[in-house]
């Protein structure tokens, strides 16, 4: 190979161009129209547009992207993970084109990326599966009698996806019917296929994955085992390995039993096979993902390999350059995802402006980032800004430099997870260990903002609410200019107003903010307008702070904070069609796959009315209170733009 087309976006296109280059090798990389300004797109050594935003025209569009790599002179393509990366169509399209796929045979990719046939490989190889029904029958009868016969609770799950797609939690017989269909139209719009098979919930149970390596040469190797336990909507969010909750003879047999699946299936190049690990240490076999996965770099750090450059080692035709003697663990690595997703709002995904992104840096912390501020971002792909990834030479030592980077983190201009983060490694179970897959459903089920904001965020939002380009008042304007005069600040938190002083102390020196919390004096950055420094006293810290279009946001030790300027405390919802009518607003924009309700029923509180599908995920909408359908806005099949009103309650 000398030339490799990476036919992805975001930090993984980042991550395989920066591997290639340490290689010598040329890099080509592809773009849709809404990235054309992306930062993976300067990371290549030259780069063509693919297509339309959506990621089905670009991304997903096969074909163009082989005519790309063919245009350019690339003898490779590396897919990284999600869109054709699990493609067997796409991986055989490549060979037939003359270019090499870095990845498993198509034909590995059909064995295994099927989720039932991969069951029936690893039962008939001596692997544990957990109890189910995969059969062909796929009829409602048939799966409900299968799911009685089981007992419940039972796990749906789509025969062709993965991440989460096509997944439903099902607690009772009266969820079935709805699920199903539910988990049907999600696994169809995602993967091309309706198939589903159920499971038996296995509880509390440990997600616990193997990395493992094969080359062309029948070398398999593993890189043993990740924990993938903490994850809400069945998709997860913090990895780490070693496992906390594996011993060195389970290690054993888990790691034994990935080896003798790969060679089932005919493995070649890096792989990941998972497994549910129970309460009294059986385990059983999950799924294998024919790829390189997400969280590979918590791997990396505690093997001492880089996965990447191995994956193009072995597509050229090497052996593996390490046997299983070779691999040893060292220390421990903790992943957390970094999402631009509300989770006071069930992990929304949140598009928009990002208006400041600042990663954390510092010994054993590692970033691999795919955006940069200012930037729009969509809600037509993933809503990952980066990972953040933290090294030590134990799991507390890694844990604490996990949370103190995630307390130095700053996103503004769309919600993020980051204080969710903070409140999941703060756990006394998760700092534990004890890290199981209800465990954001048993500990953090229920998310809220921050309840009162601190006094730096405080302060540091009512100097930027007084300092936007049009103040309310000449009077204050000339605050700005002459030292000593203050000016009254109104801000309003969570519904609750706050009034404070605020005065300046002289050209470049700052500003004193009186507030309930106490004296704050607020000091700009020069080089990074949006940075602070907040002083109260003998304590010092930074603070991000941005005025966008409607609110002022604030970061601060990893939490963020919404003002709003001047609103009066106890105002109202928004609000549709006056005369008593309460408007219920799209939380985001999407297709309207289903709706409950139609006008003049009656709804009780949180009761789903509507269902909402975007990046082939379906989101339900619930009734914010009791009332009436008077007014229904859409239909089914409608698209619906973020912020506009479904429909009208009185």
């Amino acid at each position: 190979m000398r030339k490799v087309l990476v036919a992805n976006r975001g930090e993984i296109a980042i991550r395989i161009a920066q591997a290639c280059q340490e290689l010598g090798l040329k890099t080509v990389g592809i773009f849709s129209e809404a990235d054309r300004n992306a930062p993976h797109t300067r990371w290549v050594d030259e780069a063509y547009e693919v297509g339309p935003p959506e990621p089905e025209a670009s991304y997903l569009n096969g074909s163009r992207i082989i005519q790309i790599a063919l245009r350019a002179g690339a003898d490779a393509v590396h897919p990284g993970y999600g869109f054709l990366a699990e493609n067997p169509d796409f991986a055989a399209a490549c060979a037939a084109a003359g270019l090499t796929f870095i990845g498993p045979p198509p034909e590995a990719i059909r064995l295994a990326g099927d989720k039932v046939r991969a069951k029936i490989i690893a039962r008939n190889a001596g692997i544990p599966t957990v109890p189910g029904y995969d059969g062909d029958d796929q009829s409602d009868d048939a799966l409900i009698e299968a799911a009685e016969r089981l007992g419940f609770p039972v796990m749906i799950k789509a025969a062709a996806g993965g991440g989460g797609r096509g997944m439903r939690l099902v607690r009772t017989r009266q969820e079935l019917a709805g699920a199903l269909a539910s988990a049907r139209r999600e696994a169809l719009g995602a993967f091309g296929d309706p198939r589903l098979f159920l499971e038996k919930v296995v509880s509390p149970a440990r997600h616990v994955e193997v990395q493992i390596l094969a080359d062309s040469h029948g070398n398999v190797v593993h890189l043993f085992e990740r924990e993938c336990s903490v994850q809400r909507r069945h998709q997860k969010v913090i990895e780490e390995a070693p496992s906390p909750g594996i011993g060195p003879g389970l290690r054993e047999k888990l790691t034994a039993a990935a080896v003798v699946f790969a060679r089932a299936v005919g493995y070649v190049n890096a792989g990941t096979v998972e497994f549910l690990v129970g309460p009294d240490g059986d385990f059983y076999f999950l799924e294998m993902n024919t790829r390189l996965q997400v969280e590979h770099p918590v791997t990396e750090l505690v093997t001492g390999l880089d996965l990447v450059q191995l994956q193009l080692l072995v597509a050229g035709g090497d052996r593996l350059p390490v046997t299983q003697a070779d691999i040893s663990l060292r220390g421990h690595a903790i992943e957390a995802r970094i999402y631009a997703e509300d989770p006071t709002a069930g992990f929304l995904p949140a598009g928009g402006e990002l208006l400041v992104f600042e990663p954390p840096a510092g010994a054993g912390i590692r970033n691999d980032v795919g955006v940069e501020a200012p930037m729009t971002l969509s809600l037509r792909y993933d809503p990952m800004l980066g990972k953040l990834v933290v090294y030590g030479p134990d799991r507390a030592t890694a844990v604490g430099r996990l949370r103190w980077a995630l307390s130095r983190y700053a996103v503004l201009g769309v919600a993020s997870n980051v204080g969710f983060l903070l409140d999941i490694t703060g756990h006394p179970e998760f700092q534990a260990g004890r890290t199981f897959t209800d465990f954001i459903e048993t500990h953090l089920r229920h998310h809220s903002p921050p309840e009162a904001p601190s006094g730096e965020a405080l302060a540091a939002a009512a100097v930027v609410g007084l300092k936007g380009p049009r103040p309310i008042s000449p009077w204050q304007a000339d605050a700005w200019r002459l030292p000593g005069i203050s000016t009254a600040a109104s801000l309003s938190y969570q519904g609750r107003a706050v009034e404070l002083q605020v005065g300046r102390l002289g050209a470049g020196d700052g500003w004193e903010v009186q507030s309930p919390a106490g004296i704050f004096f607020v000091r700009p950055e020069r080089s990074r307008p949006a940075r602070f420094i907040v002083e109260n006293g003998s304590e010092r810290r930074v603070v991000w702070a941005v005025r966008t279009p409607t609110a002022i946001e604030v970061f601060d030790a990893g939490r963020r904070y919404v003002f709003e300027p001047g609103r009066k405390a106890g105002a109202g919802p928004v609000t549709a069609g006056g005369g008593g009518f309460e408007g219920l607003i799209a939380p985001l924009p999407g297709i309207l796959v289903k709706l409950g309700v139609q006008e003049g029923d009656r709804v009780e509180a949180l009761q789903p009315v509507a269902v909402l599908e975007a990046m082939k995920m379906e989101h339900v909408v619930h009734a914010p209170r009791s009332g009436t359908v008077r007014r229904v806005y859409f239909r089914e099949g409608d698209k619906v733009p973020k912020g506009a009103v479904l429909l009208d309650l009185e």
